[in-house]
Order: structure tokens, then sequence, then C-alpha cells
């Protein structure tokens, strides 16, 4: 299965392994993918001394991860190929202390302190790309928790347990049977509900608040752009951000970066994070912002885990996040009908009739996406005509499955109480309401800009975006904003680029002034 350029870097990566470590696999002899499962692993071993198979008999098909001979708490219920080979590689690793995915000190003692017992398993696509950072994630928690354990089983081989549980979502996370998260995620997201779930063990010692010259909220174009110019000056800096990269990661293809022709949200995101590590910036990743304080001459950042920051310039640039259409049902069959990334939910509409709710770029583009596999796809669109581009809009017409309406407002999801059965629209121009029936409904109608913890301080407009003057500044000294967060008009790449260069400027020039 493996072929022996990918055994070579095996062999090497697997070379410092220090622990013995065993696949305890059990699956039944009838099993489809029995000998998939036992070829994958085999070769996987074979690759290194430190680690073996052993193969006994049981109903369906998983493996468990043992190290010197004791549960890791790790399990499969898959053949972890495709985009799940990476994970399966990572849990050896890091269970050797050798991986490369563990957060920051800060976060690993979140996970340490988390109450036990807690029991995950995350249902996956082998085809969805959003899939592994959760697996992961989730396997990372476990090594640094032994009061965690978690499975991941491949929906496709357990189809039963998909339909009775109701997913049309993946990655879909249960804690204990319930549902804790669908869809796209991260280490710092999936954290932070396990402590709503579970609580954790509270430390009384209070933590001291690092200091900064300057801390930069968000880790997308914006942060990082304005992160490299502040450390150019000599200032301190942090990074605190949700996710290095932000909604850039979730762009298949960008090609509108002026001097870069073709380029991937990954890895614009990779080239961000490497460009920051070339100076002395300090990243703290997977933090969500509570609240902000200002104080005289200082201002205080509370993140979740209760970390405090301070910064004489404080400079927000946290994004946006999908918008939700906020009508009733929506969030009642969010997994169970209602998505948001076509690329790893549509499989599971296959011959199935579903509706795309946004006629800009991102709606245009999933209908056709859709339209690969889907019996019909309706978009339905509010204003009067598409924003999507021409060539977009062009080629959705050209598809005899897509039908496209404007004019036409979502004003309820309708569902029979376990999955999504249709949609009620009305035509804004008549006020004519109808119901159409389908399976699945995406929602594509762009972005709001991430400002909840700011608004107490800063002045926000209608849209809910951190009104800045021509500078950056907002109507606090010492706090700046940048990129799709403020009130800057054309949400593109390229342009928070240049306002996190623009901010971090301002800053500077403020300090020098005395100013901040």
């Amino acid at each position: 299965m493996l072929d022996s350029e990918l055994k070579e870097q095996l062999y090497t990566i697997f070379s410092p392994l220090e622990a013995e470590y065993l696949f305890d696999i059990s699956v039944s002899p009838e099993h489809g993918s029995r000998a998939e499962l036992l070829e994958l692993l085999e070769d996987v071993s074979s690759c290194s001394e430190k680690i073996s198979c052993r193969v006994g008999e049981g109903e369906g098909l998983s493996f468990v991860l043992l190290k010197n001979g004791k549960m890791t708490g790790i399990k499969f219920r898959a053949v972890p190929n495709g985009h799940e080979f990476s994970s399966l590689l990572l849990a050896i690793l890091n269970l050797d202390g050798k991986g490369k995915n563990f957060p920051d000190k800060g976060i690993c003692d979140r996970v340490k302190v988390l109450k036990g017992p807690i029991h995950l398993t995350t249902y996956v696509s082998l085809t969805c790309t959003n899939c592994p950072d959760i697996v992961q994630a989730l396997n990372a928690m476990t090594t640094l928790n032994g009061a965690i354990r978690h499975e991941m089983v491949d929906g496709a081989i357990y189809p039963q347990e998909i339909d009775a549980l109701r997913i049309q979502g993946v990655p879909a996370v249960f804690a204990d049977g319930q549902l804790l998260h669908v869809g796209r995620g991260d280490f710092g997201t999936l954290l932070d509900k396990l402590e709503v779930r579970y609580g954790k063990i509270e430390n009384v010692r209070e933590i001291p608040a690092k200091e900064y010259d300057v801390v930069v909220v968000g880790g997308g174009p914006a942060g990082c752009s304005a992160a490299i110019y502040s450390a150019r000056k000599g200032l301190s800096v942090a990074v605190i951000a949700e996710r290095i990269g932000g909604q850039v990661k979730e762009t298949v293809g960008i090609e509108n970066l002026i001097s870069i022709p073709e380029t991937t949200g990954d890895r614009l995101a990779d080239n961000l994070r490497t460009h920051m590590n070339r100076y002395p910036i300090d990243l703290f990743e997977h933090r969500k912002i509570e609240k902000i304080e200002i104080q005289e001459s200082k201002r205080q950042l509370t993140v979740s885990g209760g970390e405090k920051f301070m910064a004489d310039a404080v400079i927000i640039a946290t994004g946006a996040s999908w918008r939700k259409l906020n009508v009733p049902g929506e969030e009642e069959y969010i997994g169970r009908g209602v998505a948001f990334c076509p690329h790893c939910d549509g499989p599971f509409y296959k011959g199935k009739r579903v509706a795309v709710v946004g006629g800009g770029n991102s709606g245009i583009e999933a209908a056709i996406d859709l339209a690969g596999i889907c019996s019909n796809v309706i978009v339905f669109e509010f204003l009067d005509e598409l924003k999507a581009d021409k060539v977009l809009q062009e080629k959705a017409k050209s598809m005899p499955n897509i039908d496209i309406f404007t004019g036409s407002q979502t004003t309820e999801v309708i569902g029979n109480g376990e999955k999504v059965t249709g949609i009620r629209v009305k035509d804004h121009r008549t006020g004519e309401e109808r119901i159409v029936e389908l399976d699945g409904i995406f929602v594509q109608i762009g972005l709001a800009p991430n400002t909840l913890p700011f608004r107490e301080y800063l002045d926000t407009n209608r849209g809910g975006e951190i009104v800045i003057d021509s500078y950056c500044r907002t109507n606090v000294p010492g706090v700046y904003a940048a990129g799709d967060v403020s009130s800057v008009p054309f949400k593109q790449i390229i342009i928070a680029m240049g306002e996190g260069a623009k901010a971090a400027l301002t800053a500077f020039e403020d300090r020098i002034r005395g100013v901040v």
C-alpha cells in the first residue's frame, strides 16, 4: 500500500522513537476493509522496530494504540489513509514527545485541568480536508490528559451509526454520546466547548499579565502584516489569535494576490506563519478574546482561560466569521441539513436536492461544486441580481441542474425533527411565500465582523464593523483596527495586508509622538 519513497520517509520520521507502540487490531474475518487495514498498518509498523501489530478477531473494524503495553486512549475505527494518514502518524509522534502540533504551554495547561472522564467520538469522511484538524487536536488532548479518550470513526465504514445519529455534516464530534461540535474547527474552539461541558480543576494561583509594546489580536493577513511591521520597528510584539491564517484557511483557491498568480488558503496561512517566525514575535494561538479594558496608559486584554495581556498599543485584526441566516429552524438543524462547507458536507447529499442561499462568489462557487454530485441545486439570492463574478454566473447558468432565483428571502428552515425537509422563501417583490422541498441547505451569505468583545469601548457602524479613520485609528487612543473587522471598504486579502501595515505604522508614529 505504501510506496518505497513514503516508507523511506517513515523510516526517518520514526527513527527517534523511544517507546514501544502496538497497533492492537480487532477486525472481522469477513469485513470488506480487513485486507486494506492490515496492509496499511503492517506497512507502517515495518518502518520502525518500535512499532508492531497484533491482530484479533471481533465485530466490525478497529484498532487501538498502545504505548509500552498500556492503553493511550486513542482508537481508530477506520482505515486511516487519505487525509487521515497524517493523524495516525501524529498520534504516535505526539505520544513519544516528538510531535509538532502541540499548542503552547498555556493551552496545554488548560487541557490538563479538564475534568474527566471524557469519551469523545469523531465521525469523519476520508475525503474531508477539515476532519484531520479535529482528529489531530482531540488526539493531542488525549495525550495531554489521561482522563480523555478519543476514537475516530469513518462514516463510510459505519453508515448505520451515521444514520442512527442523523449525521449530515462532518467532522461531527460527540462527547459521551452528546453532540459537541460539527464542521470546521480548531484546537481552541474544541477546548472552549469542552471546558463549558465538563468544567476544569480551578487554579487559585494568579497568573501575571504578559506585557508588550504592541499586542495584535488576530492571525489573518491583516494581523500578520501588523505584527511584522511592528517587530521591524524593534517593538516587543505578541499575536493573539484563534488560528494563524484566519478565514484565509477556508479559501480553496487564491488567484488575485498580486505577484502570486495562484496559491491556496492553507499554503498562504503557512507562509504567514513562516514569515512571522523570522521575527521575535510571540504567537499565542487557540485563544479567544473575552474582554478589553482601557486604562490610562495601558490596554489589558483577557482571553479564554484567564490569561491577561498588557500593551501600550492594541491592533485589532480579528477578521470576520460566516454569517448565519438567523431564521427559525437554522440553529436546530445545523449538522442535520444546514451546512456551511460544500467541500466537506457536499458528499452527504449525493443524488439529492439542495439549496444554496447566497448569490455572491462563494454561493455560486458552492452551487457549481454541488451540481457535480447533487441531482438539483437551487440558488436563492435576496437581491434582484447575482453579485458573483460574471464568469461564475455564466458557468452556473450553463449547468442544467442549477436553478437560480433572485429577489428571494429565506424566512425559515423546515424539518421533521430529525433533518431538514425544506426551506420557506418569500419573493420580496410580491410578498408571495412558498415552501421548497429539499434535503439540505448550504448557507453562503458572506461574513460578519468579529467585534463582539470590543463593542463596549469602540465605535462600530450598522454592520458591526469597527469605525476607523484613514490611518486605522479607532475612537480610543492606542487602539487600532485593520482588515475585515474594520470599516475599510472592500474585503480582500491584499487590502487587509496593507491595512495591517498601515495600522502598525500609525501605532509606531503615535508612540513617537507620545500619544501612546
